[in-house]
């Protein structure tokens, strides 16, 4: 069974930790930025989506990081009663597909028909069955830039 690990966002304006059960997101633990004086600097966030409901999603601040981490795991124990391992999956699908759509984008060039001038597009099948390119689906379209388009 996979433990709970962070891994800081050093990409983030203040001090923000992600928390990972295995290979899936479940959280963060994160200094709140704008806030007042007085009020607890500390928030984090416990759950994912998809493979959850963000209404099961849970959140709550507090004075100090190591607080945080104790609500934190206290959350994570009460979501993860409720997980199947069809929901850690879902959201795997779902990493999967989304990288598989900006690699689409940024290194072929392929856009959807909403995201071109003229609205068109040509669409390629791939086999239908699961594979590398686009893990997510039965099969994969693959679109044309407008340029390639016999017209």
């Amino acid at each position: 069974m996979p433990t709970l690990t962070r891994r800081r966002d050093l990409d983030a304006q203040d001090e923000c930790w992600h928390v990972y059960y295995g290979d899936v997101r479940a959280g963060a633990i994160a200094k709140r930025i704008g806030i007042p004086s007085g009020e607890d600097p500390w928030g984090w966030s416990c759950g994912f989506y998809p493979g959850c409901h963000p209404r099961e999603e849970t959140h709550g601040t507090t004075a100090t990081f190591d607080q945080a981490r104790f609500e934190f795991k206290e959350a994570w124990r009460v979501f993860l009663s409720n997980r199947t391992e069809s929901d850690f999956q879902e959201w795997r699908a779902e990493q999967a597909f989304t990288a598989w759509k900006y690699r689409m984008w940024d290194t072929a060039g392929y856009r959807l028909p909403t995201q071109s001038t003229d609205g068109r597009s040509t669409a390629f099948a791939a086999p239908a069955s699961r594979s590398a390119t686009c893990p997510t689906t039965s099969v994969a379209h693959i679109w044309k830039r407008p340029d390639e388009i016999r017209r």
